[in-house]
């Protein structure tokens, strides 16, 4: 499947795994203690090693990350409780091995908070967790279709700009990108490429605080510009191609040099990412079973997008998460022990 059309059917496909999920989810009462709690048995590869995971402040990548101590769990090892620390610290941490692993890196996006922790000399990145993810750039489809707006460079014109201006200075107000996750840095080598300072203003702050003003904007019937990621909920609120859509860019503009364009030709700005799982280089080359589990998991982005909406609803506690994890180990168990499987072998081999 081409990478445009995957992103398109995304959605639809998020639809059927909610429904999916829910089954799983709403059966389980199961609580945070037993939650895939096994007493590890002697043999297991990982009987008495701890391991840290980290994660970032977003709340919404709790469930990949428990996940992931949930099937180390079963390999025999100890998770500690996860710690949540800014993207550019948690891979220094790891590097250092301060931590075990981080289980979302993003890829390409990430790539200079890797290198700048040590790169493959220190860290280990491996496996496509969770991916392809889209990324960019969106508008209420209302203005769009009104104004005939598709792409990002259209927001030069003054006039344009100023349908979504907030605070009455005549430049667009783009809700963007937290300091510290690497999405921003992105934005503002965009705002220079195509020349969109003098009419685009980047606003940064809280994203979650951002977002629930633009859907507030939305909901309101005014103009609503701003930046988004996949898997993440507000795609679920805010639907592409129905509620919003992506504006295109006129070429291709990163740092990097690289192409961002999809198979069809069209390009949303950013380059097409993959979630992998980075670990500490020591600890992985004394741990092979860890390795192949981080090699082998797969995470549907739209299980992720169907967790992350419930949470939006109010189950977001530890013990929410917990439980939401658990029921999609237990939806798919076949797969989840096929990975530990194939962990244990490697531990043997």
């Amino acid at each position: 499947m081409q990478q445009l059309e995957h992103f398109k059917d995304t959605y639809k496909t998020q639809r059927r795994f909610q429904w999916f999920s829910a089954l799983a989810l709403a059966a389980l009462t199961l609580t945070t203690g037993l939650a895939m709690a096994q007493t590890p048995d002697a043999g297991l590869p990982g009987k008495g090693i701890k391991v840290q995971a980290l994660q970032s402040p977003i709340a919404e990548e709790t469930f990949q990350t428990m996940l992931v101590d949930r099937a180390l769990e079963r390999l025999g090892y100890e998770p500690q409780p996860i710690r949540e620390v800014d993207y550019p610290t948690a891979h220094i941490a790891v590097a250092n091995g301060d931590a075990t692993y981080l289980a979302v890196h993003w890829d390409p996006l990430q790539r200079d908070y890797y290198d700048n922790a040590g790169g493959d000399a220190k860290l280990l990145r491996t496996g496509q967790y969770a991916g392809p993810a889209a990324q960019g750039y969106l508008i209420d489809k209302a203005t769009a279709d009104k104004y005939h707006i598709t792409s990002v460079d259209q927001l030069r014109d003054p006039d344009v700009a100023r349908l979504f201006d907030q605070d009455g200075d005549g430049k667009a107000d783009l809700a963007g990108c937290n300091p510290g996750w690497g999405c921003e840095a992105m934005i503002e080598h965009h705002l220079d490429a195509y020349k969109l300072r003098p009419t685009v203003t980047h606003v940064q702050g809280s994203y979650a605080a951002l977002i629930a003003d633009t859907i507030g904007r939305y909901q309101r019937g005014q103009p609503v510009l701003y930046y988004t990621w996949t898997p993440y909920w507000v795609s679920s609120v805010l639907v592409p191609g129905k509620d919003v859509v992506w504006l295109q860019v006129p070429f291709s503009a990163t740092p990097q040099k690289t192409d961002t364009r999809l198979d069809d030709g069209s390009n949303y700005g950013f380059s097409v990412s993959i979630t992998r799982i980075v670990a500490n280089r020591a600890w992985a080359e004394k741990n092979p079973a860890a390795v192949k589990l981080f090699e082998v998991m797969r995470l549907p982005i739209a299980d992720i997008s169907a967790q992350n909406e419930r949470m939006r609803s109010g189950e977001n506690t530890q013990a929410d998460i917990a439980r939401h994890t658990a029921g999609w180990i237990k939806y798919h168990q076949q797969l989840f022990d096929s990975w530990i499987a194939e962990a244990l072998a490697a531990a043997k081999s």
